[in-house]
Formats: structure tokens, C-alpha cells, sequence
């Protein structure tokens, strides 16, 4: 059905005659009579009597002028929902206990007049097309992977180098430890089921360990969080590493051991990914705030893969 035609009705219908509608309107009275007679052929009724004082709705005219209305109502919501600016700003943060989480989590309180919706895509490829069709306006990513560019039209910018921690049971051998060095990890079990070969996190973790000569073990299958930690409490021989900035929470009886990693301490690189024409005025406010709020990058006593892109 053509809304435009449904819009020309309901202006007669408002106006009474053809003639002021098609003023209202800014069209031509013919385009206007054109319009109603396109939906009464539409409808398979006649919707308006002409009388010397001008138009005057039939019976199925005015059975049909209330849902008129609504249709129009309906397309000005869904026109509505789109514009730029009228809705939610969509940002793709992987996991609802990361890091990125908790840089949304700091913006929505910094600016809570802003709506805002939270998504978790798993796959950079995912959250690529998402960010190409409109699906998210941003995503937190890792970028770019080996031989795996992002296309031209595809923007970001390093925003947090989230460090490392060693995460241990209390009976694991370096359970006591202040700090531990990358050497001191050498012929330790570093356990992490759940690293997705060719992701971007798998790259990072690839490069970690052909630099430092790690044994990183993603065997068995992944549970989830709280089954890791269950494990890493009850297994001596396992440890597994745990971004600084993950939130979590384990039993007290658990004795888990967050330990600092030094010498140099890796870092997981986050960078924000859009669209370069992508026009939502908050995306440009999110951008701001996070290049006021988080810390520099590529400190002193640092690593990252060499394929991370600089900010």
C-alpha cells in the first residue's frame, strides 16, 4: 500500500476538500485526485463524495480512517527508530566481563543521557559485517591479525593495553609469588580452553608464546569461567592468564592468586572499530571519552604482538 497515498487520504479526510490537501500537501490537486484513486482501486472501495462544500468520507472512507492513521503513526516510529541520532547507539564489547565492558560501563555514567545498546559478537568477522550493515555502530577489538587487514572503509584506534595476570590455585608452585616474570613461566601449564583458532585472541596468544617459549594448553572443552576457575583452585599443576581488568567472582574458599606478570608484562591490545561514514553523533562522543579517559599505550616494560595496530 502506498503511504503516501494513505497520507494524501488522511489530508483530505483533515482538510475536506481536494483542493486545500493538495496545498497542505505542496502537490498539485491532479496528483492529489491521482493518489485517491490509486487506493480506492487498491481497496476496492470509494473512500470520499464530492458535494458542493467538497469531500466528504464514505461509510468504508470512515471505516478505513482510523487504521489510516495508525499506518501512518506505525512508519513515523519505524522511520523514527533509525534516525541518526534518535536511536541507541550499538556497541559490540565481546564479553559482558572484559575490559571493554567496563570502558561502556564508565561512559554510560559519564554520559547517561546517551541510550545505549550493549551486544557480544564472538568473531571479528562478525562484528565486521555487523559494523559494514549498520548492525553496530562500534566494536572492541584486537586488530588487526596477521594477514588478516580490515577493509578501507573500516576505522579504529588503540584505546586501552589491558595488562596480564597470572591466575593460580593455592597449591600451584608459584601461589606465593609477588610477581612473576615471563622467564619464571617457562615449563608452567598455562591452561585456557576456548581459544578460537584464527581469532584475533588466538593470534595474540600464538605470538605470546614463540616469543617467550610459553606452554599455553587450550585442550578440553570450555565450560565457561566459573568451571575454569574450579579447576585452576583444584589443580596444582595448572595456572591460566586473566586480563587485570576482568571481573569476577570466586568462592572464598577457592585461594585463587591474581599475580602480576613483569619483565616484560604482555598486554592484550583493545582498539575501537567503525565505520568511517558512519554519522551517529554519540559514536564521536564515545571516541572522545575514551581517548580523555584511558591510559597511554605501548608503555615501558610492555609487550604486544607487532601486528597490533598503533593508536
Amino acid at each position: 500500500m502506498d503511504l503516501e497515498a494513505v497520507r494524501t487520504f488522511a489530508a483530505i479526510a483533515d482538510a475536506g476538500q481536494f483542493q486545500k490537501a493538495a496545498v497542505d500537501l505542496s502537490v498539485t490537486q491532479q496528483a492529489v485526485s491521482k493518489r485517491v484513486a490509486a487506493l480506492e482501486r487498491d481497496l476496492g472501495v470509494r473512500l470520499f463524495t464530492r458535494t458542493p462544500r467538497g469531500a466528504e468520507l464514505t461509510i468504508d472512507g470512515q471505516a478505513f480512517l482510523p487504521h489510516a492513521r495508525e499506518l501512518l503513526r506505525v512508519a513515523e516510529r519505524a522511520v523514527a527508530s533509525v534516525r541518526v541520532g534518535h536511536r541507541p547507539l550499538r556497541v559490540d564489547v565481546i564479553a559482558s566481563r572484559g575490559a571493554a565492558s567496563g570502558l561502556m560501563r564508565g561512559f554510560h555514567r559519564a554520559h547517561p543521557q546517551i541510550d545505549l545498546d550493549v551486544v557480544m559478537l564472538l568473531e571479528i568477522e562478525t562484528a565486521i559485517a555487523a559494523i559494514r550493515s549498520g548492525t553496530v555502530d562500534a566494536s572492541f577489538r584486537a586488530v588487526a591479525a596477521p594477514g588478516r587487514p580490515l577493509p578501507e572503509d573500516i576505522t579504529s584506534v588503540r584505546v586501552l593495553d589491558e595488562p596480564l595476570q597470572l591466575l593460580t590455585g593455592p597449591g600451584h608452585a608459584l601461589a606465593g609469588a609477588r610477581s612473576v616474570t615471563l622467564a619464571e613461566l617457562v615449563g608452567h601449564r598455562i591452561w585456557m580452553p576456548g581459544i578460537l583458532p584464527g581469532s584475533e585472541w588466538g593470534a595474540y596468544y600464538d605470538d605470546l608464546v614463540a616469543e617467550f617459549g610459553l606452554t599455553i594448553e587450550a585442550t578440553g572443552p570450555n565450560f565457561g569461567s566459573d568451571a575454569l576457575l574450579d579447576t585452576i583452585a583444584d589443580t596444582p599443576a595448572l595456572a591460566t592468564f586473566m586480563s587485570e581488568h576482568t571481573r569476577l567472582v570466586w568462592p572464598a574458599g577457592h585461594g585463587l592468586r591474581r599475580i602480576p606478570v613483569t619483565d616484560p608484562t604482555p598486554v592484550y591490545p583493545h582498539s575501537l572499530l567503525w565505520h568511517r561514514d558512519n554519522p551517529h553523533p554519540a559514536l564521536a562522543t564515545l571516541r572522545t571519552h575514551l581517548a580523555a579517559t584511558t591510559p597511554g599505550h605501548d608503555a615501558p616494560g610492555t609487550w604486544a604482538p607487532d601486528w597490533v595496530l598503533p593508536r
